[in-house]
């Protein structure tokens, strides 16, 4: 990734699209084959009998019907997933998306040149800003180099969402509404929206063509700061955006009926490039506890956040920084990619501003004032009581693990990733007594328009040397030899998972037809193990790999007794944000970092003695 921006237009960032291959179907066989293997864990004897005994009336019935019915529409669609995904994943749900599906996270400035300091905010929010529209015109210009992994070129279609897109709630399902264009294709919107004390407001990035100067910027924010200092709140519109989906499209459609301005206002919105959250919270972190910052940026003031917004950027008083992002457009590896750029950059000039300081004439802030009724008025203040009283039930947690990172593992011939992940089943297993159904992020994106596969990480393996670990009676040479097949078996599924060759998306194509066309629940589906294994987004454990740089994020579990589980893997450190739900008295997330820290050193002590 950090040569992924090239001065020189040698490649063009989306020049490849056109030649990627389509999204593989999967054989049925192997798919089911694979999927009986993650059950296992699961499932007793006679459970797993019943269940075999399903999947092989299913593969030789309706399962058959279904996967030829799949292999037609691949014939006409070059990814038969992306529709599916995106509707089954994140329009269709009606849960709040704000704290469900959102992602959000820290910046990770205060590693070097931003420390929390007062006075620092707004000239902190222009540098950054500033930066951001750099990146913005990188995608736009079609300068920023195609992310590879080796020579194998990705798909890059998510960064076009990154900018001027915005989920726009419906009744019974949300639409994604992308205003982007590179330059190429035609004008683009430039306007970004800047929300301060529950009101909006709006200005243009360029002028005369050119992007604004970070003076320029700090001139318009100062001036959104000061009016909204010295006048009243405002009516907080933005609190909808946390309700229910159902509930705020109903609240929209009334939102415009009252006067056809608010929807100008929601189009103005819908279309900026990007929202700059002005927070007034002072969330103290360090490079060692980032909790508050990360718990502010995802569970924060809901008056000054869109959260249907591709890309909110929060500036903490504190000239701390952070971020909130509808997780429906893209996926995480964007944001990682732009704010890692954004890292790289501040590091280079050391935050600071180092051009001229002159200010062209151009044009204030707008305000855009919505027209609120009492109707409205009750709807915001309701959504604000449902918000705070979720928010409350989030506990989170995002700490560093500095005993050692990945060099120390890579010392020991070890995958860095398949280490921590096997160390998160472990610290699972000793707290629960048993194996926690685990989901973690596979890239497909080296197939045309490839978003991700479901890496199912508690195989039969893992269980086994958990169970091993947990012996006082078991010998060492044992256990080590359990450990490196339980590496060996995570290391083939993930490999197998980024060349669209897991089981998870497969099956949902399949259950998707069979719903489409009205037939009855294949009785796969409705067998107890299927959910209980992590089937239809039940896992107990949601983990992601956000990558090697310092960028990190958090999201809630995606069960009521499960865990969110983020991280980020440096040279000397492990960085992890842990989310869980307060009213689950199962779950703790300081309890799974405490263990979690114990199963690295018996890991790493295991790896070593290995090597006498």
């Amino acid at each position: 990734m950090a040569n992924h921006l090239s001065g020189s237009l040698a490649e063009r960032t989306f020049q490849y699209q056109s030649s990627l291959p389509p999204l593989p179907v999967p054989s049925l066989e192997s798919s089911l084959s694979k999927y009986l293997e993650a059950v296992r864990p699961f499932a007793s004897e006679k459970e797993f009998k019943a269940t075999a005994d399903i999947v092989r009336k299913f593969q030789e019935g309706v399962g058959k019907e279904l996967h030829q019915k799949l292999l037609q529409r691949a014939k006409t669609k070059r990814n038969w997933l992306e529709e599916w995904w995106l509707d089954a994943a994140y329009l269709e749900s009606r849960l709040p998306s704000q704290l469900n599906v959102n992602f959000a996270g820290p910046a990770p400035y205060l590693e070097h040149c931003w420390p929390p300091a007062e006075g620092t905010q707004l000239q902190r929010a222009s540098v950054n800003t500033w930066h951001t529209l750099q990146y913005w015109n990188l995608i736009r210009t079609e300068r920023m180099a195609p992310q590879k992994a080796g020579k194998t070129v990705l798909d890059m279609d998510q960064f076009r969402m990154l900018f001027c897109t915005c989920k726009v709630p419906g009744v019974k399902k949300d639409t994604i509404r992308n205003y982007f264009k590179t330059e190429s294709e035609g004008p683009c919107p430039s306007h970004v929206v800047v929300m301060c004390r529950g009101r909006l407001f709006t200005f243009d990035a360029l002028c005369d063509g050119e992007i604004i100067t970070p003076p320029e910027i700090l001139r318009q924010l100062r001036y959104v700061k000061e009016r909204c200092e010295a006048e009243p709140e405002g009516d907080g519109v933005s609190t909808l955006t946390t309700e229910e989906r159902t509930r705020w499209a109903k609240a929209r459609e009334h939102l415009i009926n009252i006067d056809p301005h608010n929807e100008t206002i929601l189009e103005t919105v819908q279309s900026s490039l990007f929202i700059i959250s002005l927070d007034e919270t002072k969330p103290y972190s360090t490079p060692d506890n980032y909790t508050n910052l990360t718990v502010e940026a995802l569970t924060g003031n809901p008056t000054i956040r869109w959260g249907d917004k591709s890309y909110n950027s929060i500036m903490f008083s504190d000239g701390t920084c952070g971020s909130t992002c509808d997780h429906a457009p893209y996926d995480a590896m964007v944001l990682v990619s732009m704010c890692w750029y954004i890292d790289q950059q501040l590091r280079a000039t050391e935050g600071k501003w180092k051009g001229s300081d002159a200010i062209r004439s151009m044009p204030l802030p707008e305000e855009l004032v919505f027209t609120v009724d009492e109707t409205i008025s009750s709807c915001i203040n309701q959504a604000k009581q449902r918000y705070l009283e979720s928010t409350r039930d989030l506990q989170v947690i995002c700490y560093a693990f500095t005993a050692f990172g990945k060099a120390a593992i890579k010392q020991r011939k070890l995958h860095p990733d398949t280490f921590v992940q096997l160390a998160m089943q472990l610290s699972y297993y000793k707290i629960h007594k048993k194996p926690g159904s685990c989901y973690e992020t596979a890239m497909t994106r080296k197939f045309f328009h490839g978003r991700t596969e479901t890496m199912r990480p508690c195989t039969q393996e893992a269980v086994d040397w958990c169970k091993a670990m947990m012996d006082p009676a078991t010998d060492t040479n044992v256990k080590r030899k359990a450990m490196l097949q339980a590496f060996n078996k995570h290391n083939k599924l993930m490999a197998e998972a980024q060349e669209a060759k897991g089981f998870d998306r497969h099956l949902l194509g399949l259950y998707l037809i069979a719903r489409e066309e009205g037939r009855p629940t294949p009785e796969l589906f409705m067998d107890p193990i299927y959910s209980r294994s992590g089937g239809g987004g039940n896992f107990t454990l949601s983990s992601s790999l956000v990558g090697y740089t310092t960028v990190l994020g958090a999201v809630a579990p995606m069960v009521h007794h499960g865990y969110g589980f983020f991280y980020r893997i440096r040279d000397d450190r492990i960085v992890i944000s842990i989310s869980a739900w307060n009213s689950c008295h199962k779950t703790d997330a300081v309890t799974l970092f405490n263990n979690f820290s114990s199963s690295m050193h018996e890991m790493l002590h295991l790896a070593t003695t290995s090597q006498l």
